[in-house]
């Protein structure tokens, strides 16, 4: 239970920097390399890691740590923590607080990066007076934020809401589609790459180089023969 809290809680601040990410590849194309450097990488892979670590081992450590009654049976197809909320005889309403807490807050935060990023990323494409340009920033972005509806909306349905709203029956059909369909668009989400996406590929230098070449070639044919 311990890694699945884990790791479920680093995707969502692993989505948060994909748009970020994507924030910048449209919005800054020619700082892309330079704000995006190694450094922050790492940055904003490990502090997701540390932080959510915190988290998983508090939560399971304080379940385990409860007392246990009734009947031993997980009303589920893999071990999380709601369902094992039903099987506590105390703090359950405190780790029920926990989880909502600790929910919400992740998901808000992260969702709060997401939202800002598309934003400026819109206001980015209305500017833009290509249409060719749109469609590979629609592109860039389409993947993603196909995964961010999926995936945030059927966390907030399960989490940010207490237990005596929905069924658990319903939390299972829910749980489908983070623990299932979001690793299988995973690998096309990490791994796709458009060759023709100017806003990744290229580095500063040869954006700067391409644009001078345009408008050399430009004022060449203005002069005429």
């Amino acid at each position: 239970m311990a890694f699945y809290i884990l790791f479920i809680i680093t995707e969502l601040y692993i989505l948060a920097a994909m748009g970020y990410d994507r924030h910048v590849a449209i919005c800054n194309p020619l700082l892309y390399n330079v704000i995006m450097s190694q450094k922050l990488c790492h940055k904003l892979t490990a502090i997701p890691y540390l932080f959510c670590t915190f988290q998983s081992l508090l939560l399971t450590s304080k379940i385990f740590t409860s007392t246990f009654c009734g009947s031993n049976v997980v009303s589920d197809f893999f071990c999380d923590n709601v369902p094992l909320i039903p099987l506590l005889c105390s703090n359950a309403q405190q780790i029920e607080l926990m989880i909502i807490m600790f929910a919400s807050f992740n998901l808000m935060s992260s969702l709060l990066v997401v939202l800002v990023s598309y934003m400026l990323i819109l206001i980015t494409i209305y500017r833009m007076h290509s249409a060719q340009g749109r469609i590979k920033a629609f592109s860039t972005c389409g993947s993603h934020l196909t995964v961010v509806v999926v995936f945030y909306g059927s966390l907030l349905f399960m989490y940010v809401q207490p237990e005596s709203v929905h069924p658990f029956s319903t939390d299972k059909i829910t749980s489908v589609f983070y623990t299932l369909v979001i690793p299988m668009l995973n690998p096309f989400i990490y791994s796709l790459r458009n060759k023709e996406d100017t806003y990744q590929d290229t580095s500063p230098r040869e954006c700067v180089a391409k644009a001078l070449l345009k408008v050399l070639e430009g004022a060449r044919a203005d002069e005429g023969p």
